[in-house]
């Protein structure tokens, strides 16, 4: 039986990697997007379900779980990959840059963790939740107090889901530092951002992968962060 993937923010970097990958593989992938990019036109061509949704917008949230809810009896895995990087000096008042990063990072999973439950449960084998994190949910960051706070409370809604839906749903999470470069990356600003790691180098897009399927296959991990930061704590 072919298995189903929800995956949030598949648009771009790690999001269209992983969706792409999950497709290789021969799974069903649930994408949802809030910018409307040339890769979303290639990921429905190779099969995937995908839905514009603004994770700002509850209204949006809601038709979009609506959606899964009418069209999947079950899934086998969801992860919550959307995110917004917000820093404290972008034009907003602070109210609304704190409010933005809770509602991207925390409202939209907790809405669709509660509402997909049923179809996690009924899946034939464990399934899991996996939520992207951040290096900084540990660290903390100057120029980014919000989206750290927020991405801290998300890492820590693993631990209150892997407590409710077990032993059926393993909920984990990922905590990644700098994965990949964005294109137009000076080579000045990659080379300080490969020092900053122990490995002087950047994960790549497959370290996710592989991060993923390690907890996939795993059958006793549940309540966990893994860290992907080469080794950036001992810096």
């Amino acid at each position: 039986m072919t298995k189903t993937v929800l995956i949030t923010g598949v648009g771009k970097r790690i999001g269209l990697y992983l969706a792409n990958a999950f497709i290789q593989q021969g799974w069903q992938v649930i994408g949802t997007y809030r910018s409307h990019y040339p890769s979303i036109d290639a990921l429905a061509e190779s099969g995937a379900d995908l839905y514009c949704c603004d994770f700002t917008d509850n209204l949006q949230i809601q038709h979009f779980i609506e959606k899964v809810l009418a069209a999947y009896p079950q899934l086998d895995c969801v992860i919550h990959n959307a995110s917004l990087w917000l820093p404290d000096n972008a034009d907003l008042a602070s109210s609304d840059i704190m409010a933005t990063m809770m509602q991207v990072h925390v409202s939209a999973p907790y809405q669709i963790n509660l509402a997909v439950a049923p179809l996690l449960q009924a899946a034939e084998q464990q399934s899991n939740i996996i939520h992207i994190t951040d290096y900084v949910a540990e660290k903390g960051s100057k120029k980014h107090i919000a989206y750290a706070a927020s991405k801290a409370a998300m890492e820590n809604m693993s631990l209150s889901f892997a407590s409710l839906l077990a032993p059926k749903v393993k909920v984990n999470s990922i905590a990644p530092a700098l994965i990949c470069f964005n294109e137009g990356d000076s080579e000045q600003y990659q080379q300080k951002a490969r020092n900053k790691s122990l490995m002087q180098q950047v994960g790549g897009e497959h370290e996710m992968w592989d991060a993923i399927q390690y907890l996939l296959c795993s059958h006793y991990i549940t309540g966990r962060s893994l860290p992907l930061d080469g080794g950036r704590h001992l810096k």
